[in-house]
């Protein structure tokens, strides 16, 4: 059985082709909501995740060990590997280092739902993305990748403070330069930690796209009930939206976002539904197995290519 490092799997995958990877997928008929849950293991010291999934092309599964937030131990917080098998043998033939293959997985599923929107103009796109983090800059590198010679991106991250030797412009969060530039952005993402909302409807243009990545909680949020109100609000699957993504349960339960109004990722890629271009739209994900099994598929089939 082969092993695709860390460093090997960005050699081998594109961010774009990450996103194509996620797209055609649900293009060819997969859904979602046959995906199975997230499980989520307690352990004497932190958490097992397991991620399982399976289509007609591929079983695979990710395991993952979590720290507590409270240790000491000298490792990453986040550790774990992809393991890929056929989808009839069930036999494993492919180990994927799972920190690289999340940090792919993870903005090309917020980003694949809105490409068309992303992509219809080559006029200069101005983003905001709150977070300096491995996702933020994931986020960066994904939309570097895509709207390559499509049109140019003007990028600036906002945060507490400004990571050393950071080549993006950065503005420091609450100041009159980070709300300028929210309310001019074209597309707002939030991949922080924050538990409480950073993202209120007032700072942002009417017809921004926001991309919220950084909640994964039922009670956590990054973005205000109000940023719901009167948006076309897309998201991977309701029900895991309803056990996962506190941004859509806590606004469900101020009344500004209902559960039969929302949009699914599926159908957005499908053409089901058209995306809205005279209002706000919010694509709300928290990752599901799937997402993980197209992405390692994608990093496999380039590997033997």
């Amino acid at each position: 059985m082969r092993f695709i490092s860390h460093d090997q799997v960005f050699a081998t995958l594109t961010p774009a082709a990450a996103v194509a990877a996620l797209r055609d997928t649900l293009a060819e008929g997969f859904d979602p909501a046959t995906d199975p849950l997230r499980e989520k293991v307690q352990l004497p010291h932190g958490e097992m995740h397991l991620m399982p999934s399976a289509t007609d092309s591929a079983v695979g599964v990710k395991i993952l060990g979590i720290q507590p937030s409270d240790s000491t131990e000298d490792v990453p917080l986040v550790q774990g590997s992809y393991l890929l098998m056929g989808a009839k043998t069930l036999t494993p033939h492919t180990l994927i280092d799972a920190t690289s293959l999340t940090a792919l997985r993870t903005p090309a599923a917020s980003i694949a739902p809105v490409v068309e929107l992303l992509t219809a103009s080559e006029e200069p796109l101005d983003v905001v993305i709150f977070g300096t983090g491995a996702q933020g800059l994931g986020h960066a590198a994904t939309l570097e990748s895509v709207l390559d010679g499509v049109r140019e991106l003007r990028i600036t991250f906002v945060s507490l403070t400004e990571p050393a030797d950071f080549s993006y412009d950065w503005v420091e969060s609450g100041t009159d330069a980070a709300k300028d530039a929210v309310k001019n952005a074209e597309l707002v993402i939030t991949a922080t930690t924050a538990p409480a909302p950073i993202l209120h409807a007032a700072d942002l243009g009417e017809r921004a796209i926001v991309l919220a990545v950084g909640a994964h909680t039922a009670d956590t949020r990054e973005l205000a009930a109000d940023v719901f109100e009167g948006a076309q609000v897309i998201v991977e699957d309701p029900t895991v939206a309803y056990r996962e993504a506190g941004d859509v349960v806590l606004a469900t339960e101020e009344g500004t976002v209902a559960r039969e109004d929302l949009v699914t990722m599926a159908q957005v890629v499908r053409g089901e539904v058209e995306l809205a271009r005279d209002r706000r739209v919010v694509c709300k994900t928290v990752g599901m197995p799937w997402q993980d099994l197209a992405t390692a598929e994608a990093i496999a089939a380039a590997a033997d290519a």
